[in-house]
Formats: structure tokens, C-alpha cells, sequence
């Protein structure tokens, strides 16, 4: 893996997004509509999140064709480079249906199966972050130049803010209500933005202490996960385990493992 391959493929990457979050944010039509449900009649699909991914994939596939995808509505290749692209074209798809402006692009690069690049454009903040394995997580926004991100300092648990997500199965997201509860009285609060990425986000950018979700998607945090960590959070599933569809949690440095005792004590993984 050389520099130079980084360099084009985080060049790539941040300009899919930039193109796909200004379709997005420009090109929404006053009457979108639900084009299709996923794991729920409340897990939505627009005919925005099927443009966005187009573009992004077109893109990418023009400068790089051997390249392999996944991407949350869809695009799935194997590719023969060794480079996989891990898109989530529309990261907070119902806060976009309704108008609230927690919604990103999400857009992650591995080589040999791990994560090399990432980028995350919230096109309504007008902030953008991205980040190359080993180098460090940066961000673009209402500010001059790029901004080198870093974790909050340690805090005690019980002064942690931390944001979580709700599955949209109903039986799942009942559990989670219920691990939610039990967390509540032992932290700062709990927040629920939304957007995955963005919480993982905001995370590496230190407004947030912790972060937890069962049910994600490889397109979910790919990107997320490699910036936080690049910005000195500390990242996992259930203890001894990576992040995955059962849990992630993502934490400063002092908030992870105490956190994550406590997710498994409460059974977050799990109905």
C-alpha cells in the first residue's frame, strides 16, 4: 500500500461526497417520497438515497474500474484491485424525508479487507471529515483550512454524554429503549441523532463522550469508525470483538471499557 494510493483514493473519495451531498441537499424535491422499505415499513428508502448512490458509484468507477463496492442500496462487486468502496449514499434517510438536517454521506475505502480511508459530508453543517489510516482525522467546515480532530479528554462515566440509535424493528428497538433506561441514571445523558457516521463524527470531534448501536451495517460506520479512531477514541463490539451488527461501541479512551461492561451486562447485544 503506498502513500500515493491513499492520497488518490481519499482525493476520490472526498469528491463523490462532495458531489453526492450537493445533490442531496440541492436536489431534494419538495414531494419525496418513500420509494421503497427495508427491514420495516419505517425503514425508508428515497429516490434520493438510489441517485446519490448512482453518483458515487459511477464516479468512483470511471477513474478505478477494477474496483469492488457495497453500498447500502445495492451495489455489490467484488472488483480484482484488492480496493473495496463501503457506501452509505444516505446516512439518516428518515431525518432527510422530514427535513431535519442530520443526514450525511458516507464513503469508506478498504484495501485487503481493512479500512484505509474515510470521508463523511454533512452537507447541512457544511462540514466534511475525513481521514487515511495512521494519519490522523481532519475536518472542513465554517472554518479556515483543515481542523485536526481529537477526542474529548477522559471524564467519568457519570459525566459522559453518549448517543445511541434505535433499530426500526420494532421488537429490537423495544429492547434497546430498555437498555437505554438502565443507562440514563448512570451517565450525563444520552442523546439520538440520527446518523451513525455523524455521531461517530462528532465523537472524533469531541462533542460527544461515547457512542453506542446494535443493528449497523458494514455502510453504517465504516468511515465513522476509522475517523474516530484516527482521532484517539477507542473502538469495539461486545469485549474481545470488533465492531458488528450485534453491537458497536465507540468511546473516548476512559468512557470505553466502562461503557462497554456495561452494554454487556445489559445485554445490549441481544433481545
Amino acid at each position: 500500500m503506498t502513500d500515493a494510493l491513499h492520497t488518490e483514493l481519499l482525493t476520490l473519495a472526498r469528491e463523490a461526497a462532495r458531489r453526492a451531498g450537493e445533490l442531496l441537499r440541492d436536489g431534494r424535491p419538495a414531494d419525496l417520497a418513500v420509494a421503497a422499505t427495508k427491514s420495516s415499513p419505517i425503514d425508508v428508502v428515497t429516490e434520493m438515497d438510489i441517485a446519490a448512490e448512482k453518483l458515487i458509484t459511477d464516479l468512483i468507477s470511471e477513474h478505478r474500474p477494477d474496483d469492488g463496492f457495497l453500498g447500502e442500496e445495492g451495489a455489490s462487486t467484488e472488483g480484482t484491485s484488492g480496493v473495496r468502496w463501503v457506501i452509505d449514499p444516505l446516512d439518516g434517510t428518515v431525518n432527510y424525508l422530514y427535513g431535519l438536517p442530520t443526514w450525511s454521506v458516507s464513503i469508506a475505502a478498504e484495501q485487503d479487507g481493512e479500512t484505509v480511508v474515510g470521508v463523511v459530508a454533512a452537507p447541512m453543517r457544511g462540514e466534511t471529515y475525513h481521514s487515511v489510516r495512521g494519519e490522523g482525522a481532519w475536518a472542513t467546515g465554517p472554518w479556515d483550512g483543515e481542523r485536526r480532530l481529537t477526542c474529548r479528554p477522559t471524564t467519568p462515566l457519570d459525566q459522559a454524554l453518549v448517543s445511541t440509535g434505535f433499530n426500526y424493528v420494532t421488537e429490537v428497538r423495544t429492547h434497546q429503549a430498555e437498555v437505554a433506561r438502565k443507562l440514563i441514571p448512570l451517565l450525563r445523558d444520552i442523546r439520538r441523532g440520527g446518523s451513525a457516521a455523524i455521531d461517530l463524527c462528532d465523537l472524533a470531534a469531541g462533542r460527544l463522550d461515547g457512542y453506542f448501536e446494535r443493528g449497523l451495517n458494514a455502510w453504517d460506520m465504516a468511515a465513522g469508525d476509522l475517523i474516530a479512531r484516527e482521532a484517539g477514541a477507542l473502538t469495539g463490539g461486545r469485549p474481545g470483538q470488533r465492531p458488528s451488527g450485534d453491537l458497536a461501541v465507540a468511546a473516548t479512551p476512559g468512557v470505553f471499557e466502562p461503557l462497554q461492561q456495561l452494554l454487556e451486562d445489559f445485554g445490549a447485544w441481544h433481545d
